[in-house]
């Protein structure tokens, strides 16, 4: 009897032992089942930073496969972001935005993309050297921006109205960058916003010269000008895998600093946005600057606000909200208590941004 007790006891053991067994791969099963998150980008330098953090494995420690598609403007995929086609969107903030938070449409701002320093400019002609000196001599004149409810018309608007202008009082042309040499060339615009690399582009292949540079002139300051954007009802219902998402995210957008400044991380950055097709101008990652970005994600709200009440003043939208309505801060404060603070590794960078 003894020795029947014993076995069935040890049967009994083998088979607790095997069910913990079993549950415990069905929990790592479970864990390492990933769950795919869509993000449509503006290509960019910048968004490099998503594809540094999937191939680094920050999103797949938290069981996160992240799927990107390349998109011509941020303003064009508002509707995308609404209907959950895509569950994040990065790129440039525009009046679309402010529109779609009239219409109660799902979406909201959560961390920066790409702030001051900007390395815009307000290009001239170079024909106009000289004869134009001030913004308030630009009356009348053609001004090139890259979308007629953009933030670059944003940042022309407030420029003109610190001399006395509006932007009522410049004809705007819609141009895409890409074209503004052949606009220059044949004097079909006197101005244009510029970004990089076009900026330093323009001015070595002389078809422009730098005018007056925005972060000297418009305020708030810093200018948070492209985002990272989220489908709410999406974040509501993933709610930790969201802020994971952020998480591995920020700590990507950390090494895209650090690199920024000049640290050894910075040629596989480089390496990694010219494989992808990220950038394929590899002069472009070793001579122009590349646009900066805050390495704690935060979004100048401030500036937000701003751009809001001028685009419903220049009627391009119709209604102001509050600030936490603009910009949901909670997965930023969340990553900034998992990472602790930005430390910078190479302290002689002189560069402004990233910092």
């Amino acid at each position: 009897m003894t020795l029947q007790r014993t076995l069935f006891a040890c049967v009994a053991i083998i088979g607790g032992a095997s069910a913990a067994h079993a549950q415990a791969l069905q929990a790592q099963a479970a864990q390492t089942q990933e769950v795919t998150v869509k993000v449509g980008t503006v290509r960019s330098i910048s968004t490099a930073t998503i594809l540094w953090a999937a191939e680094q494995g920050y999103f797949k420690q938290y069981g996160i496969k992240v799927v990107t598609e390349t998109l011509d403007t941020a303003a064009n995929s508002i509707a995308l972001l609404a209907q959950n086609q895509l569950q994040l969107v990065e790129g440039g903030i525009s009046a679309g935005y402010f529109n779609a938070l009239e219409k109660n449409l799902p979406v909201t701002m959560v961390l920066d993309r790409v702030s001051s320093p900007l390395g815009h400019n307000l290009m001239l002609r170079p024909d106009l050297k000289g004869q134009i000196t001030q913004l308030r001599q630009l009356k009348g004149k053609t001004i090139a921006t890259n979308g007629q409810g953009a933030v670059s018309t944003y940042e022309v608007g407030k420029m003109l109205e610190t001399d006395g202008l509006t932007i009522n009082d410049v004809d705007i042309k819609v141009i895409p960058f890409t074209q503004y040499a052949i606009a220059f060339n044949n004097k079909a615009v006197d101005a244009a916003i510029t970004i990089p690399p076009f900026t330093a582009q323009l001015l070595d292949g002389g078809h422009a010269v730098n005018f007056q540079d925005p972060d000297q002139i418009v305020r708030p300051y810093p200018l948070t000008i492209a985002v990272s954007m989220v489908n709410t009802d999406f974040a509501k219902a993933n709610h930790e895998l969201m802020r994971n998402y952020y998480v591995g995210y920020l700590r990507a957008i950390r090494d895209y600093c650090q690199a920024y400044h000049g640290s050894p991380i910075r040629q596989a950055f480089i390496d990694l946005a010219i494989r992808t097709g990220t950038e394929t101008r590899p002069e472009l990652l070793h001579k122009y600057p590349w646009p900066a970005r805050s390495p704690n994600g935060a979004i100048n709200v401030a500036s937000m606000l701003d751009m809001q009440a001028w685009f419903v003043k220049s009627k391009m939208s119709n209604a102001e909200f509050p600030a936490d309505r603009i910009v949901d801060r909670s997965y930023v404060e969340h990553a900034l208590q998992k990472l602790g603070p930005f430390v910078l590794e190479n302290k002689a960078s002189l560069l402004a941004g990233c910092r």
